[in-house]
């Protein structure tokens, strides 16, 4: 396949050494996926392809690819920064994290659509100090179809119920409500708004659930759930999730 010189818009997300003054950057854009480019003399003192590689870095590359494999940076334009992630550690956990999930669920150069247009939501938000958690969940239920997981929010898997009070199984895939409560002992036991929550935040738009506010108790509770359905559906072992949930550990105000 020939190489050719191609200009492409997206977000710089992860950064490592290659050679002895080169770096590998991956970088995720909507038409043409995920990105590895490898950024020639970058750790060179005053290097300007550094500066623009930055994580969090976003703009226009020019990049001279076959379209697979390693492709190289030639030059930017541009380029800016999310200034609110880098410099804080807390917020670059979340988009890190963000980022990891969305990068595992596509293979490079696969298009990502509507999903490139999430991780430009939610980095945004949280640069603009919107709450990450809030932020993060909403990305973790709305990316669970691009893992091919799609669960039933809109009814009761059982008996198609739309409206009352529901619960998750993940055993079933969806939710279920009140009348079979008695007979399905897989579903998780949350209460009325936490599985009001899930629901919501996945079946909404994206960019009209920016504002929600949530008490700390309902968000711990939704972000349990959404481990479990994790957990129970995907084989995920992500640094960047341990890391985060480290944090929180650490710094219970993170919570």
């Amino acid at each position: 396949m020939t190489r050719e010189l191609k200009e492409v818009q997206g977000i710089i997300f992860k950064r490592q050494k290659y050679k002895e003054a080169d770096l590998l950057a991956k970088i995720i854009t909507k038409e043409d996926g995920i990105i590895t480019l490898v950024v020639r003399g970058a750790l060179r003192p005053k290097s300007q392809l550094n500066a623009a590689t930055l994580n969090f870095s976003y703009g226009r590359y020019v990049i001279y690819t076959n379209g697979r494999g390693l492709s190289n940076l030639r030059t930017y334009k541009e380029v800016k920064q999310y200034d609110g992630l880098y410099n804080d550690l807390t917020k670059n956990a979340y988009a890190s994290f963000i980022l990891d999930l969305i990068d595992h669920a596509f293979v490079e150069y696969q298009p990502l659509g509507k999903y490139y247009e999430l991780a430009k939501f939610a980095l945004e938000r949280i640069n603009e100090n919107t709450d990450p958690e809030m932020i993060t969940q909403i990305v973790q239920m709305q990316m669970l179809k691009a893992y091919g997981v799609e669960p039933e929010l809109r009814h009761c898997l059982i008996c198609g119920k739309e409206t009352g009070i529901f619960d998750y199984s993940i055993k079933l895939g969806g939710v279920i409500c009140s009348d079979h409560f008695a007979t399905e002992n897989s579903r998780l036991h949350l209460k009325p708004k936490e599985t009001a929550v899930l629901r919501t935040i996945d079946l909404l738009p994206f960019e009209r659930l920016g504002s929600i506010k949530l008490s700390s108790d309902t968000k711990k509770a939704t972000r349990k759930a959404i481990d479990r359905i994790y957990r129970g559906t995907i084989d995920l072992n992500l640094k960047t999730k341990k890391f985060l949930d480290e944090l929180k550990l650490f710094n219970p105000s993170n919570n």
